[in-house]
């Protein structure tokens, strides 16, 4: 079981590491620099791995490893990846669920409440791309968002329920949604801060116990916002003659669309059980 702040000791390369596990963090541990540099890591040989992680348009390579590593559930060797932004601040070590050797991982974030509800979600992560040197994704679930997959990724850690910008556009045309107020930058994960606005739902989006009326909408990620009604900008006159013609922008992968359930939405919860051996993610909620 994982506590509330995520927090375990353990050991990266024999050195002392605190680690947290974060249910919205790769699978592959990413180290802090510092900790990197005490370790002595360097990437191996000239056909080393490096990895790419992008957050809106900014990519934060990381450079790999293969060491001995104690996540707090034993020593073996894994391989670790490191980078000049740490993955989150104030931890050595920032690691998924889907690292750890036990089959189900439980996430208890408060203490069980009266007349709370579990939801049963399926459980995705990308692994096809480098499932020859193991999963360095995030597991988040899937849902259905009018048809179509969506990922919901849970990030306890971060204060705000955000939605990039495809999947805000989504939940925005069957929920009655508009965003307004200013745009606010927001770190979504190495320190990078995108620009946030608001989204109002006119129908609340339920995803088991939760009900969600308002969220974050990280406007120029993985799409366009702009079909989102901007409830602070003028309405613009009306033509019946006038004829509007739509350019056909690049074909985008409605897979990507990510919503990602903050500490806003998850002090509702009292715990997230990440199942492998199911291959589902169960979240236990009260109203």
């Amino acid at each position: 079981m994982v506590d509330a702040d995520g927090i375990v000791m353990g050991r990266i390369a024999g050195l002392p590491a605190r680690i947290r596990i974060d249910p919205a963090a790769p699978a592959m541990p990413l180290i802090d620099q510092a900790l990197a540099e005490r370790a002595k890591l360097k990437l191996e040989g000239s056909w080393g791995i490096s990895i790419g992680y992008a957050v809106g348009g900014t990519q934060v390579m990381t450079r790999t490893q293969a060491v001995q590593a104690d996540l707090g559930d034993g020593v073996i060797k894994r391989r670790v990846g490191w980078a000049k932004r740490p993955f989150a601040p104030g931890v050595d070590v920032s690691v998924g669920p889907a690292a750890l050797a036990e089959p189900i991982v439980r996430f208890q974030l408060h203490a069980a409440r009266a007349g709370e509800t579990t939801t049963t979600f399926k459980a995705r992560h990308e692994s096809a791309v480098f499932g020859l040197f193991g999963n360095f994704s995030a597991t988040y679930a899937e849902i259905d968002v009018g048809g179509l997959p969506m990922r919901l990724r849970f990030d306890p850690y971060h204060a705000r329920t955000l939605a990039t910008a495809g999947a805000a556009v989504r939940i925005a045309a069957l929920h009655d949604g508009s965003i307004s107020g200013p745009t606010v930058p927001t770190e979504i994960f190495f320190g990078i801060e995108r620009p946030i606005r608001t989204m109002t739902l006119g129908k609340p989006l339920d995803l088991g116990a939760l009900r969600i009326t308002t969220l974050g909408v990280r406007t120029n990620d993985v799409g366009s916002a702009a079909a989102i009604r901007d409830s602070d900008a003028p309405a613009a006159p009306v033509d019946p003659d006038e004829i509007v013609v739509t350019a056909k922008g690049k074909k985008r992968d409605p897979r990507r669309d990510t919503l990602s359930l903050g500490a806003d939405q998850l002090q509702h919860c009292s715990s997230i059980v990440f199942d492998r051996t199911a291959q589902v993610i169960r979240l236990t909620c009260a109203r």
